[in-house]
């Protein structure tokens, strides 16, 4: 389902609550699968992981200061399954990376 999202994180939609202290959580995403259609996923869990500087991620994705990110557990086909979302904050986009 996720293997063209795999190391490249491309842009997917992403349904959160803005918390009053500003914090973001992420809610469900919404991606296209290997037809071309698009499956909904509800996030049963998350952890934001706090961003030190610039670097390139284990997904080979490249994060600045400008970007959160946070490790979370989708329902795919019955298993658990982690993945990771960043978001983007100068252009309010989210992608994926799993």
């Amino acid at each position: 389902m996720f293997e063209q999202y795999r190391k490249k994180g491309l842009p997917v939609d992403v349904i959160c609550q803005h918390k009053a202290d500003g914090g973001i959580v992420p809610i469900k995403i919404r991606v296209k699968d290997n037809e071309g259609e698009y499956q909904a996923y509800v996030i049963k869990a998350y952890k934001e992981i706090k961003n030190k500087g610039t670097y390139t991620t284990a997904d080979g994705i490249y994060v600045t200061d400008q970007d959160l990110l946070f490790d979370c557990r989708i329902t795919d086909f019955g298993r658990l399954k982690p993945i990771r979302l960043y978001y983007n904050i100068q252009t309010s986009t989210w992608s994926l990376g799993v």
